[in-house]
């Protein structure tokens, strides 16, 4: 006979029978946080997310900040990095610009994001997470997928109790609160983590995810962005029930892989495994400017600095690029990216900046730009990087000249070698 499945309180950590009288509220401590569902000690994956992570940090550092809206961000140009749930409700949100979050909220503190603090915050957090499993896939610096399959004889205690613990942990020891999910796959782990923000716990079974899922815009689909979702409505997919009433031929024929992805997602299966290391894509860099620029000699000494950037990020990624992606945002908010690939593998700033160049002066004319940004990708392992050959002799010579500014900037600080084209006129 299978065992009667647990409620379990989520403050006191109290472990009940689902079902008993008056389990509305915990018995022991009366908290109304109680987390039941039929299938809760069988569902393995979890998403975890922190709340409000860069917001929380400085509120917790700065208790007189706990009751005012806060936004994390940066100048009148810049964009919200996050902002805490009072903002929220003045209508701020993450990648806001600036002036209109301040529009929206005038009376908010904003504080520039000191992202090495997050990010060892961040690395606490997933240590802690590896204390419950091995398996455990970073999204972001604050987020992450989980799988706790096989944990249970390890624990003591099913996937969702070991959770609800270390939701409970990590207010204790962090001063953090996180919002989970837990599902049986990553795709409807992801959508529980965000039903009950902050200090969340959804679970979502596989009895009801289609019935579920069927309500739901169909934007809520991962990789369905506001294009993608105006066209799917212009065909008549405005809900991922529409997708459920199709075959997967009929999507197939309509939208080609994407059309296969859609309809299984759309009937709850995900068959993407949580893995540990996830692979880097691309590495980047970009700033925003605080007034508009719009000439080539002011745009060739920035775009230089952030190929120097993302040159030293490469390294110490033990990573080369095979490809370069220029972004620039105009003053209107449109974004343009641009892509030049098929190049010998490399991580030395001039030869990621001689390409992201040609790429820049395509688009000078009078536009005037607010933003821009550039990323490596198609990456590979170092060793593979800058090796020259019968063709490309300077490769050699650029190398070591490059390792000699770097070991004399490592010695004597970033400012004392800089390059002429870095010292032109803004």
């Amino acid at each position: 006979m299978m065992a009667a499945a647990m409620a379990y309180c989520r403050d006191c950590l109290a472990i009940l029978p689902q079902g008993k009288p008056g389990a509305g509220r915990c018995p022991s401590c009366r908290s109304p946080r109680l987390l039941s569902h039929p299938e809760i000690d069988t569902l393995p994956i979890a998403h975890v997310d922190c709340d409000a992570f860069y917001a929380a940090i400085e509120k917790r550092d700065a208790p007189h900040l706990r009751d005012k809206p806060l936004i994390i961000g940066g100048g009148k140009r810049g964009v919200v990095a996050t902002c805490c749930y009072i903002a929220r409700t003045y209508g701020v949100r993450s990648a806001m610009p600036m002036f209109k979050a301040r529009a929206a909220c005038p009376q908010a503190v904003v504080i520039a994001p000191d992202m090495a603090k997050y990010a060892r915050i961040g690395r606490q957090i997933r240590d802690l997470m590896r204390e419950l499993t091995p398996l455990v896939e970073p999204i972001s610096i604050d987020e992450a997928f989980l799988d706790l399959s096989g944990t249970e004889t390890l624990h003591g205690a099913s996937p969702a109790l070991v959770l609800v613990r270390f939701a409970k942990r990590i207010e204790a020891e962090l001063g953090l609160s996180v919002s989970v999910g837990l599902s049986y796959c990553k795709f409807l782990a992801k959508i529980a983590s965000d039903l009950d923000k902050p200090r969340g716990f959804a679970v979502i079974g596989r009895g009801e995810a289609k019935d579920f899922l069927a309500t739901r815009p169909i934007g809520l689909i991962s990789g369905i962005g506001k294009t993608a979702e105006g066209r799917l409505a212009r065909d008549g997919f405005r809900l991922i029930g529409d997708l459920q009433q199709q075959s997967e031929a009929d999507l197939w024929r309509l939208f080609g892989t994407e059309g296969r992805r859609l309809w299984q997602l759309a009937q709850g299966i995900d068959a993407r495994k949580v893995e540990p290391e996830r692979i880097t894509k691309s590495i980047s860099a970009e700033t925003t400017f605080e007034v508009d620029i719009a000439t080539e000699n002011d745009l060739v000494p920035i775009l230089y600095a952030l190929c120097e950037k993302v040159a030293a990020r490469l390294k110490r990624a033990e990573l080369a690029g095979r490809s370069v992606t220029l972004k620039l945002k105009t003053a209107d908010f449109k974004l343009r990216t641009r892509t030049r690939s098929g190049f010998a593998p490399t991580q030395l700033p001039g030869r990621l900046f001689a390409p992201a160049r040609d790429l820049l002066k395509a688009e000078i004319d009078t536009t005037r730009f607010r933003l821009i940004g550039i990323a490596a990708g198609d990456l590979c392992p170092a060793d593979e990087a800058d090796r020259g050959d019968l063709v490309d002799t300077q490769a050699g010579r650029d190398k070591a000249r490059d390792k000699a500014i770097d070991a004399i900037r490592a010695k004597y600080g970033q400012a004392a070698i800089v390059k002429g084209i870095a010292l032109r006129k803004r």
